[in-house]
């Protein structure tokens, strides 16, 4: 399974746009994508919020991960959040998953991190059963909360 790494530049981005949006598709959520490239652009690129590596292949790229760093009061240090994994659906089954969450925990490693972080839908139990086959644990007694859109317009003006 020769797989190498290489992180996405600018010249990317509509590659980057392409996985995010197969991703939306194996989630069902492609109405929810409101990403263009010039908004990666600037914020992966220009502002530098997150980073992205690609798995590649005999030279194509067959997944993706899209992370950026977090920080655990409790360690004292920062961790790695994986925003997104994906794996194109006819190079699945080959460890390149597997892989890619390798690479992500040697980079936390190297980068003195305490952890490796992500969600998954409860629905996705191909996923949620790979994942603990990597040892990752259940964050049981946690709930996941958000707010959009315009709520958070609407909060950010009641000060």
């Amino acid at each position: 399974m020769g797989v190498t790494f290489r992180y996405a530049e600018e010249s990317d981005t509509a590659l980057i746009l392409e996985f995010i949006k197969d991703l939306a598709e194996y989630e069902k959520m492609t109405d929810e994508v409101v990403a263009t490239e010039d908004m990666l652009k600037e914020w992966l690129f220009e502002k530098k919020k997150a980073e992205v590596i690609f798995a590649v292949a005999d030279g194509v790229e067959v997944g993706f991960a899209l992370f950026f760093h977090n920080f655990s009061t409790f360690l004292g240090r920062a961790g790695i959040y994986i925003e997104d994994l994906y794996v194109k659906l006819a190079y699945r089954g080959r460890g390149y998953g597997k892989s890619i969450i390798k690479k992500l925990a040697q980079i936390a490693v190297e980068r003195g991190c305490g952890r490796l972080e992500w969600w998954c839908l409860d629905w996705n139990k191909p996923s949620i059963n790979f994942y603990l086959s990597l040892g990752a644990e259940t964050m049981k007694d946690w709930t996941v909360y958000r707010i959009s859109g315009h709520t958070l317009k609407d909060l950010a003006q009641d000060i």
